[in-house]
This record gives structure tokens, sequence and C-alpha cells, in this order.
């Protein structure tokens, strides 16, 4: 174990560096846009697939459409949870739905199907403007000491 190992494991919040938080982009399914329009945020769930550093998901006619045409500004997340460590990443960038046929073709072939049995026919990308992310070290809440 090295000083970095035995530092990393004391620090319970780290930043992920932008090649990491692509990593972690990379292998998730599953998170959350967000949108505002009028003042108003809204938020909604999507699996989406990372690719070519930006992000895909796929919708149909609706409430969220509607948003991001009003308001293209978007702030989207996803994050993992396993044994000893979580992760977090959020991106924010701009989205638009996808309008040739090259791209709405190349979008298809990636591995990228709805989850429930809709039909999804929009091809929405993200291109992000940041990506920052953190991992967290699980454990218990240490005691506090008073001074």
């Amino acid at each position: 174990m090295t000083f970095d190992d035995v530092n990393a494991a004391s620090v319970p919040v780290q930043i992920l560096s932008e090649d990491e938080c692509w990593n972690a982009l990379l292998s998730a399914s599953l998170g959350r846009v967000a949108v505002a329009v009028g003042g108003i945020p809204d938020i909604f769930p999507v699996n989406f697939v990372a690719a070519d550093r930006r992000l895909l998901f796929r919708t149909a006619s609706g409430t969220k459409l509607i948003e991001l045409t009003v308001n293209n500004r978007v702030a989207f997340e996803t994050d993992g949870v396993g044994r000893d460590d979580a992760w977090s990443v959020v991106v924010h960038g701009t989205a638009r739905a996808l309008q040739t046929q090259r791209e709405i073709d190349d979008a298809a072939a990636l591995p990228l199907r709805p989850l429930i049995p809709t039909v999804k026919p929009v091809f929405v990308e993200i291109v992000p403007e940041s990506v920052t992310g953190r991992r967290f070290t699980l454990g218990p809440e240490p005691t506090a000491t008073l001074t």
C-alpha cells in the first residue's frame, strides 16, 4: 500500500478527473436530465448511453421534449453505489433532438433501447460543456470530538 492509497482511503470525498468521469458515464445506463422552463425546474429519469464524449437518450413526444425545445440548457446526473464506495457525475450542456437521417441511424446503432415497452422515436443528444464528478468512500459516521 502506498502513501497515496492510505491518503485516498482517509479522504471520504475525492474529486474525479474528467477521464474518470467519462469512465463512470460509460459504465452507467440510468441517469436524470434536469431542465428549467419559466423558472420552474423539472427532472426526468432516462436510460442513456455515453459515446464520443456526448450522451444520448431516447424519448417520445411529451413534456420532456417540449421543455428541451424551449430551453436546451440541461444538467444531467448519474451515479453508482458499490459496497465500499459510491460516485456521482454531473454534466452541464446543451440538448437537441437529432435531425438528420445519418445522425439518427448512427444513434440507432448504439446499445440504447427503451427500458419499458414504449415507443421512443426521438434521439436526444447532450453535448457537454462541463463534466464533474466525485467518489465517496462509504463507512460509518466518525465520532465527533469537541475541542
